[in-house]
């Protein structure tokens, strides 16, 4: 299915150097700030306390944050949680203080503040120990490792070795400029986020999946063609199927990006942001590195051998 046909191909391989500068300025400065500010976690990871409270009216989440900050917990954190009148509160672990007594003080806290003129009701609290939360980050990082193994597996049996390192080149792009993003902007690092940088992952080796797959198609078809033409024609000839899956697609993560509250802001918003980067990687990245790693359709056409004949 097709929205739209574009009869003369696009010229993107023309640019195709600017494109990657821009992609590799943007990777470095992804991975400068990583290393520099590193990654805000959440408790799961580095342990501490959730706690979700509910009052009879809307609080002063500023209000709140002061108390408790003043009351010794560093760093907590004060949001609303699917109304204005819920509150979910992220405590971090705190050497100083028993795990079992921080929802008490927490509490007793937010007793003090009074906002709303009402205390506030404790709906639910959740303990998570340093322990657990190192195994949670090793866990994560050795899904992400399979995953990104299983990808590289994949793309070397499916397509030919310049196809696979193009592709992965591009997706470690997409993983590590939404890295970036969260480290700059210091965004909350959770699981929900991690389950959607795994998403990334597939989502953007299927978009460089079709448009290689038109390549090969078009290396077979169409004769004359140069090797930056096959590609525009490729990418061109694509674009319609693009837009359609990732205009669906972004409709969805809209959707969550804007009513599905603190639970999902971050999970769409890394989902967002991979979207974005892996119709440009898929396109403007992987593309021209086949291209200059040196792919040609004698790689794909295999040249007819005239049988002699028999001599009597």
């Amino acid at each position: 299915m097709e929205f739209f046909r574009i009869r003369k191909d696009i010229p993107f391989m023309r640019h195709a150097l600017v494109f990657n500068i821009i992609s590799l300025i943007t990777f470095l400065l992804a991975v400068f700030f990583l290393f520099t500010k590193g990654l805000h976690f959440s408790i799961e990871f580095t342990g501490g306390t959730l706690m979700e409270v509910s009052y009879a009216q809307a609080p002063d989440l500023q209000q709140l944050r002061k108390q408790l900050e003043s009351d010794g917990f560093l760093d907590p954190q004060v949001q609303n949680f699917g109304s204005s009148r819920d509150v979910l509160i992220r405590v971090p672990l705190s050497k100083d203080s028993e795990t079992s007594k921080v929802g008490e003080r927490v509490m007793a806290s937010l007793a003090k503040a009074g906002t709303s003129g009402t205390a506030p009701e404790l709906k639910r609290v959740e303990f998570v120990g340093p322990q657990v939360g190192k195994e949670l980050a090793e866990d994560g990082a050795l899904a992400l490792l399979l995953v990104i193994v299983g990808i590289m597996l994949y793309l070397a049996m499916r397509f030919e070795w310049r196809f696979a390192v193009s592709a992965i080149i591009a997706n470690m792009h997409d993983v590590v400029i939404i890295l970036g993003f969260f480290s700059f902007f210091q965004w909350e690092f959770s699981l929900p986020v991690l389950a959607a940088v795994l998403a990334v992952l597939g989502y953007s080796v299927n978009e460089s999946v079709v448009v290689f797959d038109r390549v090969r198609e078009t290396f077979k078809k169409k004769r004359g063609m140069t090797t930056p033409q096959v590609l525009d024609h490729a990418i061109t000839s694509t674009i319609s199927r693009t837009i359609i899956t990732h205009g669906s697609t972004q409709m969805m993560v809209t959707s969550m990006l804007i009513f599905g509250g603190v639970a999902l802001h971050y999970f769409a918003l890394a989902l967002t942001i991979g979207i974005c980067f892996g119709i440009y990687s898929s396109v403007l990245v992987a593309s021209p590195l086949v291209m200059w790693l040196g792919v040609s359709r004698e790689q794909f056409v295999k040249p007819k051998v005239e049988k002699q004949e028999a001599v009597v």
